[in-house]
């Protein structure tokens, strides 16, 4: 591939991508309020498995939050129900947090929601392309793990 077609491809692959983050920013915000949430709580309750226990400082990590910012979060959260904290056995300076019963249901209810507003996306794309279309999303996010690992 000579460099200027390179460079072009790279310049439409940053648009789309800039383009495609700002929509699902907006698709996430308009599920979060559905269910009575914010996006950040929207956010942490899809992190969780539906067993999975966490520590707070995992939480933050994986969501790139300050420890505060978590806090605020997750206080949210408990507040509504869905999440309980404990102290960690291990570590008492960490809180361990996990679904409760209810935290469960909303999860449940946002993966059904979720994958719902992907199949109404899919219906705007020709059922020829979905194939090739989640192929090269697949292979987009396989070249992106590969460059974030490479550039630490």
């Amino acid at each position: 591939m000579k460099k200027q077609e390179l460079h072009d491809d790279a310049v439409q692959l940053a648009e789309l991508t800039f383009n495609l983050l700002e929509g699902c920013h907006e698709k996430e915000a308009r599920l979060a309020k559905k269910h009575g949430l914010s996006p950040a709580e929207f956010r942490c309750l899809r992190l969780f498995g539906l067993t999975e226990k966490s520590s707070n400082k995992k939480i933050a990590e994986r969501m790139n939050l300050s420890p505060s910012r978590l806090s605020r979060v997750l206080d949210g959260l408990v507040s509504k129900g869905y999440m309980t904290r404990k102290i960690d056995e291990e570590d008492r300076r960490n809180m361990m947090v996990s679904l409760s019963r209810k935290g469960v249901q909303i999860v449940e209810n946002l993966n059904i929601d979720y994958t719902r507003i992907h199949q109404e996306i899919l219906n705007n794309i020709e059922q020829a392309q979905h194939k090739n279309l989640i192929r090269g999303m697949s292979s987009l996010l396989t070249a992106l793990n590969k460059w974030m690992d490479e550039s630490h």
